[in-house]
């Protein structure tokens, strides 16, 4: 068991193991986006690493399928910072907020030796929750997008190099547009932040299932990229024509993997929390 999972088994609530947390009316999600593990301050500008901090926690409630409504925000800030980095910093909470209609209602901040950020988003709870404990055997593995950006742009950046401002690294493309219209005819999903492989174990651990027979060999360099923010869902194979035409009509690109089945899949990802 790895640090991670060793932690949040130390509280036994029922409502720990999903990309968010639900209570009553409403689904609470929360991230950390911290200096010297999720990015480098020479890497991205001060707003560039708002808006990123805010997307990644607003993935967690869109792979819900919940609509985010409200944000609480934490920043711990260098004693360094002055009132334009502040004011540079505060823009990105609020044009990601603006883009998605969420009002930012509070948090807390303090002084410290580098940026760390803490968000928590609170969503209102849809009628069909998507969890990730609801893959069925013989369900097809699927996810959005392409996978492997995030991972050559990290790269890039660990070398010295640069990258686009739009590259997926610094601007997750959430695809709640295809989440909120499909997400009805989905047994499980989530969100891969930490890698297709690793995420999907989780998956499968949540739903009580073990294995994957793999229909599309797929590089370790695609399996392993965290930080893509794509969904990842399992479905019923009778839905594939309802799902692949909602993923047109949404322009997502879907691409299926796989299909659920009793074994075991072994991670060959590294674990990167600790």
């Amino acid at each position: 068991m790895d640090k991670e999972s060793f932690f949040i088994s130390q509280f036994p609530s029922t409502s720990i193991g999903d990309d968010g947390a639900v209570v009553g009316n409403f689904v609470y999600a929360k991230d950390l986006f911290c200096e010297g593990i999720h990015f480098r301050r020479d890497w991205m500008r001060l707003d560039q690493i708002a808006q990123k901090s805010m997307l990644v926690n607003i993935s967690d409630a869109i792979a819900m399928n919940a609509k985010p409504k409200w944000a609480l925000i934490g920043v711990v800030m260098p004693k360094t910072f002055d009132y334009a980095q502040l004011k540079e910093l505060s823009g990105g909470f609020q044009k990601v907020a603006r883009r998605y209609g969420i009002d930012i209602i509070g948090g807390d901040t303090t002084a410290g030796e580098t940026l760390a950020i803490s968000i928590t988003i609170i969503a209102e709870r849809p009628s069909h929750v998507l969890y990730r404990s609801g893959a069925k055997i013989g369900d097809y593995v699927a996810y959005t997008g392409t996978l492997g950006r995030s991972y050559r742009e990290l790269t890039r950046l660990l070398r010295g190099g640069s990258v686009s401002s739009s590259g997926r690294f610094m601007q997750p493309d959430l695809k709640e547009r295809f989440v909120y219209k499909a997400a009805r005819y989905w047994h499980a999903g989530m969100d891969i932040s930490d890698g297709l492989f690793k995420d999907l174990s989780r998956l499968l651990k949540q739903s009580g299932k073990k294995g994957v027979r793999w229909l599309k060999r797929l590089p370790k360099r695609l399996t392993c990229s965290g930080e893509e923010y794509e969904m990842l869902f399992c479905f019923d194979p009778r839905k594939k024509r309802t799902v692949a035409r909602l993923a047109r009509q949404t322009r997502t690109k879907m691409t299926i993997v796989g299909r659920v089945q009793r074994g075991r899949l072994r991670c060959r990802c590294r674990e990167h929390h600790f």
